[in-house]
């Protein structure tokens, strides 16, 4: 059964959950983006959607990859269809599913070939974020991970546009995860997980 309600200037829909249970999520997701991606700036147009109440947070009790592609399926398209005024962008959290961050890694391609089959390619792209992220050819404990670590598994829905609006240099974009990576670097493993610890 699917239920509807109203948090800030977005809609989301949440799926089986308690409403303590979504409010929960959805406070613990805002926390992560006001400290960690907004407070260390690792996402240069986070803080305008964010404070302009334009992110759209939908939370799922999807249990397994076919439901979260279903889930996936309505969401992409509805992203597209809405006025920017409104929804800049979406997070799809589902902390119920690919708790294995090998099963969300192998489950982006699923992700990426729905985009090209709703013919959203170049309108819309998915950022990844999950509790256990971990870039290929590092160890677990790496603080480079810490750029991608998210309260709960989540896929952050973008439109190509916002990204090209903050800078039209490609160059400059592409730089942006090494400058992530050596921000955290400095800071150490022990504060972000410290201040990972403080947002759940």
């Amino acid at each position: 059964m699917l239920a509807r309600e109203h948090f800030g200037a977005a809609t989301q829909y949440h799926f089986g959950m308690s409403e303590s249970d979504q409010q929960a999520i959805i406070a613990a997701t805002r926390r992560w983006i006001s400290s960690i991606v907004i407070g260390l700036n690792l996402c240069p147009f986070a803080r305008r959607v964010f404070e302009s109440d334009r992110i759209r947070y939908v939370v799922t009790d999807a249990a397994n990859e076919e439901t979260l592609l279903a889930v996936l399926t309505h969401e992409l398209p509805v992203l597209a269809a809405a006025s920017r005024t409104e929804v800049e962008t979406t997070i799809l959290i589902h902390p119920n599913a690919l708790a294995d961050f090998y099963d969300y890694n192998d489950f982006l391609a699923t992700a990426d070939n729905l985009i090209r089959d709703l013919r959203l390619r170049g309108v819309i792209q998915i950022a990844s974020f999950h509790p256990n992220y971990q870039f290929a050819g590092l160890t677990p404990d790496a603080v480079a991970n810490y750029t991608n670590r998210s309260p709960f598994p989540m896929l952050h829905l973008l439109r190509e546009e916002s990204i090209t609006e903050v800078s039209d240099d490609t160059d400059t974009l592409l730089k942006i995860p090494e400058r992530n990576i050596e921000t955290l670097r400095r800071l150490g493993r022990d504060e972000m997980l410290r201040r990972l610890k403080e947002v759940t």
